[in-house]
């Protein structure tokens, strides 16, 4: 009589083999997702996970094996955007305490502030 004991053996059965070769394709499209995610920043640090669950039913003597292959990928990142709020609650991207030196000639006048 043939005894498997080594898990890998038991997860290569699996489903005739299947359920292998999707636990693999998920760590593939997993790890290039996050290579996709992490992009050309060499100190980014982007995280995901594969699970593989097992459901074991052991009945007169038998074991059925159910598997659930799932994994978690993070949303793509999104930049950010800094504005200033101003007194009457709209917003600027300049500093609203420093005179604009790209505006063009001012009056002396205007000088005061």
């Amino acid at each position: 009589m043939k005894r498997i004991r080594d898990s890998q053996a038991i997860i290569g059965s699996l489903e005739g083999g299947d359920a292998v070769a999707a636990l693999s394709k998920e760590i593939l499209d997993t790890l290039l997702t996050l290579k996709e995610l992490s992009g050309d920043r060499p100190k980014s640090k982007v995280k995901g996970s594969v699970t593989l669950k097992l459901d074991i039913v052991v009945e007169a003597g038998t074991a059925t094996f159910e598997v659930d292959i799932s994994s978690k990928r993070p949303k793509p990142v999104r930049g950010s955007s800094f504005f200033w709020v101003l007194d009457d609650g709209s917003l600027s991207t300049e500093h609203p305490e420093q005179i604009n030196m790209f505006a063009g000639l001012r009056d002396a006048a205007d000088m005061s502030r």
